[in-house]
């Protein structure tokens, strides 16, 4: 491991947290190719594999998984004997940031966070932002902990917030039907109810890995006067699609999907449906700690208002 460069192992953390080659070359500064011969040079090192190049996106092996924490500590390491070197007397260059603010996110929140960070340049230009990706299970742990210092998270029914934690409501997220692209209802145009979905298998992931997201289901089925036929559980969302994307005009499953996440993430044999009526949307919310929170998360939340009304409906308050 010699010879790994700390710009192998950033390129490798910026795919792994965007899930996307096209838009972590934009995030670098660098073409994609560029980028992609980067993460070939630190798999050539390291002697593994740390990208499924089976499947669209970049979606990290079992190897870039473990890898993962590893890069980011090593990053970090960085940043702070960086700023050991910064905080002595001496000619150089511009100082960095103020401070850095860890965000945790997700890669179906690329596009609010690239708006958020385009209003926070202008609001707070010395303040930066790490983005995190996190299981949406783990973020509120890890703000609570410390490790982060704020994190996106997705809810059904917003509240005050729990264990140590403010959970302040940002905007709406819309969540689409996944259906074949060989059912009938996919060659209707326009939205589609609940209701025309009554008799098709559904596909959810398990609960426990997004309850708002199951729970806002499950409850608009319901009122809808049905309980959905339950599909085979999938272990990612890229196999979720793939089965629904297998399903044919007698023989389909349907699944919902961010609208965020459905145009940045195309999937063959399959076509998303925006829902007729309200009820089918979460709420975006920022996890901050009550208590001491830190520095630059009021600019921050000044910027996800900004980026909302830019964007999409914010409710910042």
């Amino acid at each position: 491991m010699t010879d790994v460069e700390l710009r192998q192992v950033r390129a490798f953390v910026v795919v792994a947290e965007d899930g996307e080659l096209g838009r972590a070359a934009q995030r670098l500064g660098l073409v994609r190719s560029a980028v992609g011969g980067q993460i070939r040079r630190l798999e050539r090192e390291l002697r593994t594999e740390l990208f499924d190049r089976s499947v669209p996106g970049a979606r990290l092996t079992a190897a870039g998984e473990a890898f993962l924490p590893a890069a980011r500590a090593l990053l970090a390491a960085e940043e702070r004997a960086r700023a050991v070197v910064a905080h002595r007397p001496a000619a150089g260059p511009a100082p960095g940031p103020d401070r850095t603010l860890r965000l945790g996110t997700s890669p179906g929140l690329a596009g609010h966070l690239d708006r958020v960070l385009a209003a926070l340049a202008r609001l707070a230009p010395r303040l930066a932002v790490d983005p995190v990706t996190a299981p949406a299970r783990e973020r509120p742990g890890l703000v609570a902990a410390g490790a982060l210092d704020a994190a996106f998270a997705r809810c059904h029914d917003p509240g005050p917030g729990r264990n140590g934690l403010r959970q302040v409501p940002l905007w709406q997220d819309p969540l689409v039907a996944a259906v074949p692209a060989r059912h009938p209802l996919a060659a209707a145009p326009g939205a589609v109810s609940l209701g025309e979905l009554a008799g098709v298998p559904l596909l959810l992931p398990d609960r426990d890995d997004n309850p708002p997201l199951v729970d806002l289901v499950l409850a608009a089925c319901r009122a809808a006067g049905f309980a959905p036929l339950p599909g085979p559980r999938q272990p990612t969302l890229d196999a979720t699609l793939a089965a629904v994307g297998a399903g044919t005009a007698t023989d389909g499953r349907w699944t919902v999907v961010y609208d965020a996440y459905a145009r940045r993430l195309p999937a063959p044999g399959v076509v998303y449906l925006p829902f007729r009526g309200p009820g089918m949307e979460l709420t975006t919310c920022l996890l901050v700690r009550r208590a001491d929170p830190p520095p630059g998360v009021d600019a921050l939340l000044r910027a996800c208002a900004a980026a909302g009304a830019s964007g999409a409906p914010a409710v910042c308050r």
